[in-house]
């Protein structure tokens, strides 16, 4: 019941502001992630992504059990920190919990699925965006983005990051330290990133081996080719 009504408080604000949002492709500069792409770097993201993001936005292409398959997490992890208490088993895709109806009837449409968003947006715009919400209370929802003006979502970061004012001023600390919160949002980003394109990490992992193989057989056929053609004039 708790939840619901959550989501319903967050209703009145997407509503009133889902049509005058757009992308603003021409705002501020953006910014560019710097971290390493690996397994860890991923895994937090994930765990960060269920914990803060999937009671709205869903990532339809992706299962849970792509989580041990392709990064190597346990099925124990996966049920504790990232599988929602749905009713979801461990085969199934990676939905949001709110209702579809329910979304429906509260915002017009449902929060937009996030499976391509990086292919789509960029790494680097969704970076910028999630480090670009500040405090607006003319806002239906109390917050918008330098990124994304009259953005309807509200920063679900907040707690980590902290709250400032349009000019960036600090209203509010947050849990974590800037350095920390900004490794936080970067991980989300490389989660979305792994999200987009899944075999990403296995051919990272077994790039270096194919190619260890194609110079060693190309080795092989210069001294074969040597020997075949050594008495051709």
């Amino acid at each position: 019941m708790k939840r619901y009504v959550v989501w319903a408080g967050m209703a009145l604000g997407l509503l009133a502001g889902s049509a005058s949002g757009a992308f603003a492709d021409n705002g501020p500069q953006l910014l560019t992630p710097h971290y390493t792409y690996n397994a860890k770097t991923i895994i937090s993201g994930a765990r960060l992504f269920a914990t803060n993001c999937m009671a709205c936005h869903s990532i339809k292409f992706m299962r849970y059990e792509f989580l041990t398959h392709d990064l190597g997490m346990s099925k124990s992890d996966v049920h504790k920190y990232v599988m929602l208490p749905t009713g979801s088993t461990f085969k199934d895709n990676m939905i949001s919990a709110m209702p579809t109806g329910m979304a429906h009837k509260w915002f017009g449409l449902p929060p937009p699925d996030l499976s391509q968003m990086v292919r789509y947006k960029s790494q680097d715009w969704i970076y910028t965006y999630l480090l670009s919400f500040y405090r607006d209370p003319k806002r239906p929802s109390g917050w918008n983005n330098h990124v994304f003006p009259n953005v309807a979502m509200p920063d679900v970061l907040a707690p980590y990051g902290g709250i400032v004012n349009e000019h960036g001023k600090l209203l509010r600390a947050g849990d974590e330290s800037p350095q920390k919160f900004k490794e936080q949002v970067t991980d989300i980003v490389a989660f979305l990133r792994f999200v987009s394109d899944p075999s990403v990490v296995q051919r990272h992992d077994k790039g270096p081996w194919v190619l260890g193989l194609l110079a060693f057989f190309t080795i092989v056929a210069y001294f074969l080719k040597k020997e075949y053609w050594k008495e051709v004039k």
